[in-house]
């Protein structure tokens, strides 16, 4: 079992499953199924935010500063709002080559 996933499998015993999905913004089926191994998607947003939430991994973003990976990935979801001045930077940041996006480029 990869680093990751222990840190996960062990959270989900201190704690639970649903409290676990809460925290890393994620649903609990989706933790029960990667702790499984039966998970039929990619696991890469899991285990950035495993990586982030609870391993303590960080980035470098260009708007923030240093930020966890968690905290990087949930600015990336977020929409447009053109009310607030650092959401446009952010939006804009993470569609416009950040190294740390995951989003798809068109």
């Amino acid at each position: 079992m990869s680093n990751w996933l222990e840190a996960l499998d062990q959270a989900c015993q201190q704690s639970s499953q649903n409290r676990v999905a809460r925290r890393l913004g994620v649903s609990a089926a989706m933790i029960s199924q990667a702790l499984k191994g039966k998970y039929p998607g990619d696991m890469t947003s899991l285990r950035k935010r495993v990586e982030g939430e609870l391993l303590g991994a960080s980035v470098d973003c260009p708007v923030l500063g240093r930020i966890s990976v968690r905290e990087c990935l949930d600015c990336q979801r977020q929409p447009f709002a053109a009310t607030n001045a650092q959401r446009v930077r952010l939006y804009r940041a993470c569609r416009s080559g950040c190294p740390n996006s995951a989003i798809e480029e068109d």
